[in-house]
């Protein structure tokens, strides 16, 4: 069994011999985010990692997280050589909007804006008018929704549901869901609510209605981190994937971070909020990450095209946002 100091080296001694940098979602295994701190590269969510990975001076990008923000690593620097450590590592949320049902359901609805999540493939980020994370989701439905605009949403019915509840927005949904965070339930973070009343209940906005209805606050993950960094409570209580324990306990040694409840009295495990694809992440498969031609990300170029459209519109209309929010 190597030591983590053992990985260290042989990772940092790859990442040279490629000309490479390590980037990681929250969600994979702390082993792999300390890795990536270590080594020069970034922790985040999928936008950000991309906007990094963009800066970078390496030729090639290396993504810990899943298929779709490799794609959207690449989207955002064509030029590069991008890899992801396991090719069949995807999201349940991509898998749900296949492109060509999702195309024609489009064309059910020509005079409708086209806004989809980050967790979709390039292909349907390609046909959107818009991509949007979760942090700013709200923010520019409401500026369409003053527009006039009447809009599809896709894929995640709840996290669009959230967002109709927020904005009052004209929006046709796509019906798909987050494995991870549809699996939380009301009466048992109830009951966990009531069992730690010194706590403060952090909440991914991909969660049912019912949950985020007990939430003292509801965000991205970047939103839920600092959440749990502000909060004055002894207790946290989050309902998104356990990797993002890492970060918050980092900036939080003292608090306490409980999982939200995935299941009911008597099952085997209580809380079991964990993404089967983020768990095939490695350290092991970084060391192996340039052994399969398989984990090279490829795109065509006019997807990569037209998906830059709608991520840059998108990038465009955040930065302007945070510079009225300065202002």
């Amino acid at each position: 069994m190597k030591s983590y100091k053992q990985y260290l080296q042989e990772i940092k001694t790859l990442l040279n011999t490629h000309n490479a940098k390590l980037i990681a979602h929250y969600y994979v295994d702390e082993s792999i985010q300390k890795i990536a701190e270590d080594t020069g590269g970034l922790v985040s969510d999928s936008l950000e990692m991309a906007r990094f990975g963009q800066k970078q001076i390496e030729s090639t990008l290396i993504v810990a997280g899943v298929k779709f923000m490799g794609e959207t690593a690449k989207i955002l620097s064509p030029e590069k050589n991008i890899y992801v450590l396991d090719s069949s590592a995807t999201c349940s949320l991509d898998e749900g909007c296949n492109f060509d049902e999702f195309k024609d359901f489009c064309s059910m609805h020509p005079d409708r804006e086209v806004v989809v999540y980050a967790n979709t493939s390039a292909k349907v980020k390609s046909i959107a008018d818009w991509v949007v994370t979760s942090s700013i989701a709200v923010s520019l439905v409401e500026y369409l929704t003053s527009l006039g605009k009447k809009l599809i949403w896709a894929p995640d019915k709840y996290l669009g549901q959230y967002i109709i509840d927020r904005s009052g927005a004209d929006m046709v949904l796509w019906n798909s869901s987050c494995i991870v965070h549809e699996e939380y339930k009301f009466s048992e973070l109830k009951k966990m609510i009531h069992d730690y009343p010194d706590c403060d209940v952090l909440v991914h906005p991909e969660s049912p209605r019912s949950i985020i209805s007990l939430a003292d606050v509801v965000g991205s993950t970047s939103k839920l981190i600092q959440a749990s960094q502000d909060s004055k409570k002894k207790y946290i209580i989050v309902a998104t994937e356990k990797g993002i324990f890492y970060q918050m306990k980092k900036l939080s040694p003292n608090k306490i971070f409980i999982e939200a409840p995935t299941a009911g009295e008597g099952a085997s495990c209580k809380s079991c909020g964990r993404c089967p694809w983020m768990k095939l992440n490695s350290l092991d498969k970084i060391l192996s990450v340039f052994a399969d031609n398989k984990n090279e990300i490829q795109i065509p170029k006019h997807v990569i095209n037209d998906a830059q459209k709608s991520i840059s519109r998108m990038v465009s209309f955040r930065e302007k946002m945070l510079i009225t929010k300065a202002s």
